[in-house]
């Protein structure tokens, strides 16, 4: 009896992680079609002369035990000093030993019980295999200043704001937690009542509507539910004061809200390079992760009034080849317009017509190799030092939306990182759009003379540069997003289809979530449920939201 066959769509955190679930806990043979020739999706790392740019930053912190468990089986949390330790006076809760969990002999390259080895924690200056502990730094850039992110009035703040605005800023909050809005439907309203309007129009307003290119009273407020949904102007407050009475940091960071992070762990050179070292498992424990494979058509049957995928068309986006497969499951990460519109027939009327409502934000990327950084702010000379993972640009005068410093997420990413900087000036854009079709120098262009505006750079520090586009790096809550459960109840029809991750299932997920989709749905192929539901239940759940 050949053994079945679960061909699995998007080489991401979720696709990867659903076909390491199988190979681990079943006797399906997962196979893995990518259609770019990049590992991991958004979470991929990409190497522009030796250094290295993550795509939108990926902290690796989650509250799932479950999730921090299997990522550090792949990548086995630091036992001594990075590169910048010593230099930076980082804090660092030390790994002694470390427990690892292999697939098969293949991966594991000796021979041990279970597939399990006890080992010395790795040092990350003589081994590449580590997740390194970093501090979580970022602010908002407002006014040439800087303001601590997630917002919170303190002293420092309130003399930046102004007194008579930080006491304006407290009235509206108390009016708001007094006169809360009872309709929580779009985005704005989410953010008054947490805030208030004053500091809502100060601080979220404009920069969201940079993000999604579309004012917040069009936005659902499910966005803010899935990243936010636990964090208000008072929680941000109450944490930053228990922060100075408190060292006890796993215990702290798991309570918190996760936009309230103070350290987070992170992969020596980048997130792509977690799913890389997954893909490779994979490949080496019986399954199989093909690039530059696209899945153009995905053939379904509604035979005895039981509908199931019975094969899909795979074209090789190099070549132009075409070749059926057939499958027995099918885990879908490709955007679900792109999954609608491929299935052969096509689903009802209703159904294409809610996909191809729905909308997309791609991202762009300028990278600059700097000689330094020259940062200036009111008041103060011209800094060199910079702390942040990233910086939330708020100026009205720029259009860039965020500056992420790679130094500070691993010395690792940066070639030379004692004599350079290397940042990524992040553009929120829709593709196809002026800033996407804009010619790389023109960008680049752009990009420099922005930070040179705002004060971060000079030009003639400048010594390399490159621009990267992700397409529908972000999943909109708007467009048909409000009839998304039509999708959702006619994919729960078909019941050997797996809608998992990010563009899976339209919902902007952190890659923990993503993976614990794919967990789910495994954990329903192992217990033989036709019932797959409880995946769109993922990031949902009110315990994750601190809702105690």
């Amino acid at each position: 009896m050949s053994k079945k066959i679960a061909i699995i769509a998007g080489a991401g955190p979720a696709g990867l992680t659903a076909a390491y679930e199988l190979l681990k806990r079943t006797d399906i043979t997962p196979i893995v079609f990518e259609e770019t020739d990049m590992i991991g999706g958004i979470a991929q790392t990409y190497n522009y002369k030796g250094n290295r740019i993550d795509i939108g930053g990926h902290r690796f912190f989650s509250k799932s035990d479950r999730v921090m468990n299997w990522w550090f089986n792949i990548l086995p949390p630091q036992g001594g000093p990075s590169a910048d330790t010593e230099e930076k006076q980082h804090e660092i809760d030390y790994a002694t030993e470390v427990v690892m969990e292999y697939l098969c002999p293949e991966c594991l390259g000796c021979d041990a019980k279970d597939g399990k080895i006890t080992k010395s924690a790795p040092d990350p200056e003589k081994e590449d295999d580590v997740m390194l502990q970093r501090p979580r730094v970022s602010r908002i850039f407002y006014r040439r200043s800087f303001f601590p992110y997630p917002i919170g009035i303190t002293l420092s703040v309130a003399a930046r704001l102004g007194w008579i605005n930080t006491f304006l800023i407290g009235l509206s909050y108390i009016k708001s937690q007094i006169l809360k809005e009872k309709d929580e439907t779009y985005l704005d309203a989410f953010f008054r009542n947490r805030f208030g309007t004053r500091l809502y129009n100060t601080f979220f307003r404009d920069y969201t509507e940079k993000v999604w290119g579309v004012p917040c009273s069009e936005i659902k407020a499910d966005w803010g539910a899935q990243r936010i949904k636990g964090l208000s102007l008072r929680r941000a407050v109450s944490h930053a004061v228990r922060d100075l009475f408190s060292s006890d940091f796993s215990k702290e960071q798991k309570e918190r809200e996760t936009s309230l992070i103070t350290r987070f762990y992170y992969p020596k050179f980048g997130p792509g390079q977690m799913w890389e070292t997954v893909a490779d498992q994979i490949n080496k424990c019986g399954g199989e992760v093909k690039m530059n494979r696209r899945v153009s058509s995905v053939n379904w049957s509604d035979a005895d009034s039981k509908p199931r995928i019975t094969s899909v068309i795979i074209e090789n986006t190099k070549t132009g080849e075409c070749e059926e497969m057939q499958c027995d499951y099918f885990f879908s990460t490709m955007p679900i317009k792109n999954l609608v519109s491929q299935m052969n027939p096509l689903p009802p009327d209703t159904i294409k017509s809610v996909s191809e409502g729905l909308v997309y934000r791609d991202f762009l990327t300028v990278g600059l190799l700097l000689k330094n950084l020259t940062v200036k702010t009111k008041g103060k000379k011209p800094s060199q030092d910079v702390p942040d993972n990233w910086i939330y640009v708020q100026e009205r005068d720029v259009i860039v939306g965020r500056i992420q410093i790679f130094n500070n997420w691993s010395p690792y990413l940066v070639k030379d990182f004692k004599n350079t900087t290397w940042i990524g000036l992040e553009y929120f854009v829709d593709e196809g759009d002026d800033l996407w079709i804009k010619a790389d120098k023109d960008m680049i262009d752009l990009g420099i003379e922005e930070m040179e505006r705002i004060g971060f750079i000079k030009k003639e520090d400048i010594i390399d540069s490159c621009v990267l586009r992700m397409p529908k790096a972000y999943p909109a809550y708007f467009g048909t997003y409000d009839k998304l459960d039509e999708i959702r109840d006619f994919t729960l029809q078909i019941p050997n289809l797996f809608l998992i991750g990010r563009n899976g299932m339209h919902r902007y997920n952190n890659q923990d979530h993503s993976m614990l989709t794919a967990m789910t749905a495994v954990d329903n192929l192992c217990a033989g449920k036709n019932d797959h539901s409880n995946i769109w239940n993922v990031n949902a759940e009110n315990e994750y939201h601190e809702e105690k």
